[in-house]
């Protein structure tokens, strides 16, 4: 397998979730071995923030980038779509301090790089090889990555709520990028109604609306186009945690398993991977045989 850039650049403007403010984003292609940075425009001689777990300091209902005082936020979406796509190499322009939440899930990025189209590479794509159990709790929340030979996701959610039935709150998605698309890529972020003050209270979901979120009253959704998947709310899980688990720097070969986590605990995980480097090596993979990740479209 190859590393992936962008064939040309992407210019796209929208809202952010949580500031309610315009934002230009611009994805241009990179070099091999560069990965993927953002760069605020708006902001002069700002420093390049790399896609790293180890720089996001907030997790506030998004995971959010930190270099310098200057900050990136609501990363997941658009880097969860890079991963679904097989990005390895991007360049983020950005002209505010976060990424604009289009439609709450990450359907109008890939269809955006799949217009843009994907170029490959000369150099072997890198992979983080999971080769022990490593596993993060925070109360009854846990989230564990553990050896297998593909990239796996094993999520359940738990909500008492009439407009989540418990019949629809575990997901196991077996990765490939079709799967993604089909499955993951457009399901979409939600809150509930009863939340929505506070978060506003806080200068959080400024830019949210029945647009870009799934809602949901007391006694249920309030969108009147409905779900998209009966399980859309613990696929957006999903959605969020191939995002936040990008920020490994590299796409991963192992199985994740979450119970109600989060970008907190997502990023938690990350780090307690890295904290002892016999739970993993970076591979490359030239015989894809007995490798179940597969990035055809």
């Amino acid at each position: 397998m190859k590393q992936r850039t962008l064939k040309q650049p992407i210019k796209v403007v929208g809202v952010g979730l949580h500031s309610g403010q315009d934002v230009t984003l611009i994805l241009e292609p990179a070099d091999v071995d560069s990965g993927i940075h953002f760069l605020r425009t708006d902001i002069d001689n700002a420093p390049l923030i790399a896609a790293d777990a180890f720089l996001v300091t907030d997790t506030v209902m998004s995971s959010n980038l930190v270099v310098d005082g200057v900050k990136i936020g609501t990363v997941e979406h658009l880097l969860s779509a890079l991963a679904g796509l097989g990005i390895d190499n991007v360049l983020i322009k950005v002209s505010d301090a976060e990424i604009p939440i289009m439609d709450g899930s990450a359907a109008n990025y890939v269809d955006l790089i799949l217009q843009a189209g994907i170029e490959e590479q000369s150099a072997p794509k890198k992979f983080l090889k999971i080769l022990k159990t490593v596993k993060v709790e925070e109360g009854d929340k846990s989230a564990q990555l553990e050896p297998y030979p593909g990239f796996c996701l094993d999520f359940q959610i738990e909500f008492d709520h009439p407009g989540i039935p418990k019949d629809t709150q575990h997901y196991l998605f077996e990765f490939s990028t079709n799967n993604y698309i089909a499955n993951v890529g457009n399901a979409r972020t939600f809150g509930f109604m009863r939340d929505i003050e506070h978060l506003q209270n806080n200068n959080l979901a400024l830019g949210g609306s029945l647009d870009n979120a799934i809602v949901l009253d007391e006694k249920g959704i309030v969108n009147k186009e409905g779900l998209r998947h009966k399980e859309e709310f613990v696929r957006h899980k999903i959605l969020d945690a191939i995002g936040d688990l990008y920020l490994a720097k590299y796409p991963l070969i192992g199985k994740f398993s979450a119970y109600k986590s989060g970008h907190a605990l997502n990023n938690k995980l990350i780090r307690a991977v890295y904290s002892d480097p016999e739970n993993f090596e970076i591979v490359t993979i030239y015989d894809t045989t007995d490798f179940a990740i597969d990035y055809k479209i």
